[in-house]
């Protein structure tokens, strides 16, 4: 069990039972789920908790980087606990919903040619690849 006290204290975010059990909840689950997903599984532990406070924990446990915000074909907003704080990619299965994470980036030859394009410079970037991961391949093909 991952001590998020610890990182929740090293982002200056408040320590509060709700943002514990959410990204608890994030963490043990291998798929990305839904703001209405994480509110259900929540409410299983507290007797009073909002959809808003779900939406506003998640929001601002994206924008410091705990957990990361999907981009999902139907237009649905899904977060992800990511294990790896290094540099890294994801990959989606637009069935299950599992994510991958994929350690690799060759994108420094795309990111040197774009940079002469447009006589600018790239700070950063993100990599979302979505597929079908090899188990709904298998169910697919039967």
């Amino acid at each position: 069990m991952q001590d998020y006290s610890y990182i929740l204290k090293e982002l200056n975010l408040k320590i509060t039972p709700k943002r514990i059990a959410i990204l608890e909840i994030l963490s043990t689950n291998p798929s990305c789920m839904t703001p209405d997903e994480v509110w259900r599984k929540v409410k299983q532990g507290f007797k009073r908790v909002g959809l808003p406070t779900i939406y506003r924990n998640l929001e601002e446990l994206s924008e410091c980087g705990i957990i990361s915000t999907v981009i999902h074909p139907d237009r649905k907003l899904y977060y992800y606990f990511c294990k790896n704080k290094e540099h890294h990619h994801h990959f989606i299965c637009l069935s299950c919903r599992r994510v991958d994470e994929i350690n690799t980036c060759n994108i420094t030859e795309m990111q040197r040619d774009i940079e002469n394009t447009i006589n600018g410079k790239v700070l950063n970037h993100i990599l979302q690849l979505n597929g079908l991961c090899s188990e709904c391949l298998k169910t697919q093909n039967k």
